[in-house]
């Protein structure tokens, strides 16, 4: 693998670029706190690594080679992201500083972590595409998981990031917690617009 001070501060970046799960963290940070937000995320890195596995063999190939597959996974992702933003605005009125009857529903929250992230074909492409240029070509497999190990730990200091952030915008922002998710919701829908609009990209390799 190349030398740490490279890999660490690229892949850090992968983590910390800004995407409906991370949007999800500062929503989740803002109503419920950072210690739900990360507790939620769990369920992210969990999809994570089987999409990491896929493009270690390969299968992030089959993306960006075959236009059926994609455009069947972005329709979806793009589905699922409108309907998240769309419950996120229509719940802004019940949203209170403090959560309100919500707040016990951690296995939503969970839920919809694990599902932005299944159905988000960048996710893989990324992993496909990134990963191979951090990693060691001479010790492939032991230099692939050493660059998946690192991601998936630093995924979760984004996460506790973005959460905290949300934490924090929701104490300057006092009562005006309904307007933020609003915003929060019209993001994810705006996400999923451009997951829709995304054309699949050149071959990887």
């Amino acid at each position: 693998m190349h030398e740490l001070v490279v890999v660490v501060p690229a892949i850090f970046a992968l983590n910390m670029a800004f995407g409906p799960n991370n949007l999800l963290s500062v929503t989740y940070g803002a109503r419920y706190g950072v210690r739900f937000a990360v507790t939620a995320a769990i369920a992210r890195v969990l999809a994570f690594v089987p999409m990491i596995a896929a493009s270690a063999l390969g299968l992030g190939l089959l993306l960006s080679a075959s236009a059926t597959a994609f455009t069947v996974l972005k329709v979806v992702g793009a589905a699922y992201l409108v309907y998240l933003g769309i419950r996120l605005i229509r719940g802004a009125s019940s949203a209170t500083l403090e959560g309100g009857p919500e707040q016990a529903s951690l296995r939503v929250a969970f839920r919809n972590e694990g599902l932005v992230a299944l159905t988000n074909p960048k996710a893989i492409l990324i992993f496909a595409a990134a990963f191979p240029q951090l990693i060691d070509v001479d010790q492939y497999w032991s230099s692939f998981l050493s660059v998946a190990s690192v991601f998936l730990v630093l995924e979760f200091v984004a996460i506790g990031l973005y959460a905290l952030l949300g934490r924090l915008a929701r104490t300057f922002m006092a009562r005006r917690l309904p307007w933020f998710q609003r915003v929060s919701g019209t993001g994810m829908i705006g996400f999923g617009a451009l997951l829709l609009l995304a054309k699949q990209p050149a071959r990887l390799g």
